[in-house]
């Protein structure tokens, strides 16, 4: 009886590491907080106007979503990890043009 307790605790905690393990996204994870920073502290300085801030979040919120939505059937693949990597670094060339623009500062 002990055994096949201990044997289906093991089985639940094996599985629950392993469903973890399949949405994990870290660097994902790390990289929206920085771009959420840079566009906090444009606007701070300045460089980043309400408008421009309010696109940029919402394309930060879009990346968001689609994280969620890759990690909703439990596994994020190489080739969704892939894309939304792509659309991270998309948004952060956006952040830096707007940041850039030369526009006068508030």
């Amino acid at each position: 009886m002990k055994m096949k307790l201990f044997a289906s605790m093991m089985f639940v905690l094996f599985l629950s590491i392993s469903a973890k393990a399949q949405t994990a996204t870290p660097s994902i994870n790390q990289k929206q907080k920085n771009e959420h920073a840079r566009i906090k502290e444009g606007e701070k300085s300045g460089e980043l106007t309400k408008p421009e801030a309010r696109k940029l979040k919402k394309e930060q919120a879009k990346i968001k979503e689609e994280k969620m939505e890759a990690k909703a059937d439990g596994v994020v693949t190489k080739s969704e990890k892939k894309d939304i990597k792509k659309h991270q670094r998309k948004a952060s060339r956006h952040i830096a043009k707007e940041k850039h623009d030369m526009q006068e500062k508030h």
